[in-house]
């Protein structure tokens, strides 16, 4: 099994694809990875031998940005935004959409579902006989 930056990459995949499963690498990263390892992109990672894999873990630990590292670069930058108050901070603060869509309608992934607007009903007709005999107070004529 081929590990490469904490991540147990699919043997049953093609390469470049395969290193697509690692947070922070795409489709042209892996394809750049792969020729700089002289690697062949469509030779699936159950094939690869040690020294392919260990020349692809080499390179994406000596040039990239991964995982963990990653994650917390991207999450210390929302943190600031968020701390100095800045619009897109706040966007972020209130679970609304960050880059400028619309949200009249649309942006169910960020807001969540639906809240449903609480309607009171009227009495029922049923309802209403019963308690009119008791509200009722016979009037004077005069007043």
């Amino acid at each position: 099994m081929a590990r490469v930056a904490g991540v147990d990459l699919p043997r049953e995949k093609r390469g470049e694809i395969a290193l697509t499963y690692v947070y922070g690498i795409g489709q042209p990263t892996a394809l750049r990875v792969l020729d700089q390892a002289r690697v062949d992109p469509g030779k699936r990672v159950k094939a690869w031998s040690d020294d392919e894999t260990a020349r692809v873990r080499e390179i994406i630990e000596r040039e990239l940005k991964v995982e963990g590292d990653l994650r917390r670069d991207v999450s210390m930058n929302v943190k600031r935004l968020m701390d100095i108050g800045a619009y897109r901070g706040i966007r972020h603060r209130k679970g609304l959409p960050v880059r400028g869509q619309r949200t009249h309608t649309n942006a169910r992934t960020r807001k969540g579902p639906r809240k449903g607007v609480m309607v009171k009903k009227k009495p029922t007709a049923a309802a209403a006989p019963a308690a009119a005999p008791a509200a009722a107070a016979p009037r004077k004529a005069g007043a």
